[in-house]
């Protein structure tokens, strides 16, 4: 699977450089999204927008990306999903279940907010 990775401080886009995320790529995915979560990043944007079909195991990895990510009160968003994918999403309802954002700066934003939201609620705790 090519992808590339760019790391920032409080985040990483991870993109898939394929045109299908199907049942070959999504194992590598899944795999892909957990080692990057071991490495310690708390949040992760997901850039689709290479990506023009996605069938159920790809859908899968989504899902496994979305749960570790956010296990921890990190955050995974999906970033440049494309007209045929959005459509898979919202059949499935997933378009419900995940975050998605439009673009890598409103991506960047979301997670901003997302860390300020979070800081709040464990000063609340203390």
């Amino acid at each position: 699977m090519k992808y590339s990775i760019d790391k920032k401080e409080q985040y990483v886009i991870f993109t898939p450089l394929e045109d299908k995320l199907d049942s070959l790529l999504a194992p590598v995915l899944k795999s892909e999204l957990l080692t990057v979560h071991a490495e310690g990043y708390e949040n992760l944007v997901l850039d689709l927008s290479e990506v023009k079909y996605v069938d159920s195991s790809g859908l899968s990895a989504l899902l496994v990306g979305d749960r570790e990510f956010g296990k921890n009160g990190g955050i995974f968003l999906i970033s440049g999903v494309q007209d045929h994918v959005m459509k898979l999403l919202k059949i499935s309802m997933l378009d419900k279940k995940l975050n998605l954002v439009n673009s890598l700066e409103e991506a960047s934003e979301a997670i901003f907010i997302h860390a300020i939201e979070n800081g709040a609620e464990e000063e609340e705790e203390d």
